[in-house]
């Protein structure tokens, strides 16, 4: 009777779960697809132990792996993050991208394209493992009509679903950068907010910065040169950020102004004509690497508003947090993180 029970729940569940497929077949595959993407990268990383005892692994970037474990031990023994098993392996990537992030934005509304996904929620973004996968969907993107950012991250965060392995590429960073990153990864590891892209990213871009800061001093010194530029690129970062959230106000009072009143081309010839101003006055901006921000913020007149939309999902909560930081916290980063925990329900 209790096998005969057993088998009839058993067959009830296989049809849900069948039903669920074909109901959502796409996000199914894509699901799959996912998957086996992030699955390959794990059976295919090293662990840091036998790269260290590999004689052919260059002994400067055996330095980055040592340094990657020491900022894991004080991201938990001075931040309080959650321990884990990341950053323990090494997948060698060839210098080949493995990720492929597509988002969105309204051309004329800085209201972005979002994805919904079981457990993550809604999400202003899609990654791909598949490069053709990702040209299908900004085929898409683009016949609706859709200004589209795609870019492949230097790292990313799979909330404890595998054991994300240290990137190759990474290890050509710098320390500070090689910091902010790792730290940034764990904090969503840590803390991620359901339906909240938008906080989840800005504030692990705040706890990536100020625990990289930390760590520098902690480690090297405060008079040390991974400290002081560190220190120095964080100063043109905040110029450019301050300078680029400006502008994407600007934006959106043209929009507002003309969508009213004016036709799409009318809308179309302002908007571009507004960008060209917006590129042309980072060279009046006081930065130390004035170039390099300039080419990069050239990516503005192909992304359009998706170009914008990155610093609304990653920079413009920062001096919020900072203000709650400093005056509340006394700008302890392992107090502040753990009333945040408590304060916000973690997936």
């Amino acid at each position: 009777m209790i096998k005969i029970a057993l088998k009839i729940i058993l067959e009830f569940l296989f049809l849900l779960l069948l039903i669920s497929c074909l109901s959502e077949y796409k996000l199914t595959i894509y699901g799959i697809q996912q998957g086996k993407g992030q699955l390959s990268l794990v059976l295919g990383a090293r662990p840091v132990a036998d790269v260290l005892n590999d004689p052919n692994f260059p002994d400067s970037l055996k330095q980055k792996l040592k340094l990657i474990s020491e900022i894991k031990q004080y991201t938990i023994d001075s931040l309080g993050m959650n321990p884990s098993n990341n950053y323990s392996t090494v997948f060698d990537q060839q210098n080949q991208a493995l990720l492929y992030t597509v988002s969105a934005c309204d051309p004329f509304n800085f209201q972005p394209k979002e994805w919904t996904f079981p457990f993550l929620g809604t999400v202003p973004y899609k990654g791909f493992f598949d490069k053709k996968e990702a040209q299908k969907e900004i085929s898409k993107l683009k016949e609706s009509g859709y200004d589209i950012d795609v870019y492949s991250p230097s790292g990313w965060s799979t909330l404890g679903w595998f054991k994300d392995p240290i990137l190759s590429n990474m290890l050509k960073q710098s320390e500070g950068s090689l910091s902010n990153l790792i730290i940034h990864e764990l904090t969503h590891g840590t803390l991620f907010v359901k339906n909240n892209v938008n906080f989840n990213e800005n504030l692990a871009n705040f706890i990536g910065d100020k625990g990289a800061e930390n760590f520098l001093a902690h480690k090297f010194g405060k008079d040390s040169k991974q400290y002081t530029d560190y220190e120095q690129s964080k100063s043109d970062q905040k110029i450019y950020n301050a300078y680029i959230l400006k502008s994407i106000s600007q934006l959106d009072s043209l929009y507002k102004l003309l969508g009213r009143v004016n036709s799409e081309e009318k809308t179309k010839r302002e908007k571009k004509k507004l960008i060209k101003e917006i590129v042309i006055g980072v060279y009046k901006l006081p930065l130390y690497k004035k170039k390099n921000y300039f080419n990069y913020t050239m990516q503005a007149f192909l992304e359009g508003n998706a170009f914008f939309m990155g610093f609304t999902r990653y920079d413009s909560q920062y001096e919020i947090f900072n203000k709650e930081f400093t005056e509340h916290y006394h700008s302890d980063l392992k107090m502040y993180l753990q009333a945040l925990k408590e304060k916000h329900p973690s997936l």
